[in-house]
């Protein structure tokens, strides 16, 4: 379980968290919606590690994350939304540039693990800069997902990617979930927000959860208060 308590990030004068609280189970995928620079991208790099919230506490399974890089090392996946690969170099080159385990654990990933599921395997020696976009983010998911991670974070999955992308990376990320993994993503687009068990809005720093019921333009309004 990720259990996150009590958040607080501001840059400067400006509060971009204020006591942000929430859980998510095994099997669950949270959603986090807002506007544009309401502070989804801050709030998932803090979940990741890759940012430090003024105070707060992240616990995955218990084990207290903030302060403990190895924690979030362990337990958090975190796929940003801007792709972190070196374009020069193969897909292989970067599966093992950024492979958090032995060679032997990423050819087994290769034969039938995440990135077996993600077809990265049918693509190892081309180079990164002629692939599509959505291939590109299912390698970054693979690299991501190499120290087998219990949680899954996102933001913005399916931007810029075709219908065929899409539809590829959110029939993984079912599987990831049924499997009993966690998923965070932030999305503006209602077929991946279809995939979430819960859902919630950020707006003015506060994170206050949502009817999963709600019809896009209802939500539009939720963003606008």
């Amino acid at each position: 379980m990720l259990e996150v308590t009590s958040l607080f990030k501001s840059y400067k004068a400006h509060q971009v968290l204020a006591d942000v609280s929430f859980t998510a189970k095994p099997g669950q995928c949270v959603g986090i919606v807002g506007s544009n620079g309401c502070g989804k991208t801050t709030l998932l790099s803090i979940l990741a590690g890759a940012v430090r919230a003024d105070k707060g506490s992240i616990r995955f399974h218990g084990r207290e994350a903030v302060g403990h890089g190895k924690v979030f090392y362990e337990e958090a996946a975190y796929v940003p939304q801007e792709n972190p690969l070196i374009e020069e170099l193969t897909v292989k080159d970067n599966m093992a540039l950024w492979y958090q385990g032995s060679k032997r654990r990423m050819e087994e990933d290769l034969e039938s693990g995440a990135a077996y599921m993600l077809g990265i395997s049918e693509m190892l020696k081309k180079p990164v800069r002629t692939l599509s976009g959505g291939m590109k983010k299912r390698l970054s998911i693979a690299c991501a997902l190499s120290n087998h991670a219990s949680v899954l974070i996102l933001d913005e999955p399916g931007a810029a990617l075709d219908l065929e992308c899409k539809a590829d990376i959110r029939d993984y990320l079912e599987a990831y979930r049924k499997g009993g993994g966690t998923i965070l993503l932030a999305s503006h687009e209602l077929p991946e927000l279809s995939l979430c068990t819960d859902l919630y809005l950020l707006r003015k720093g506060e994170l206050k959860k949502m009817d999963m019921d709600l019809e896009e333009k209802a939500l539009i309004e939720a963003f606008r208060g």
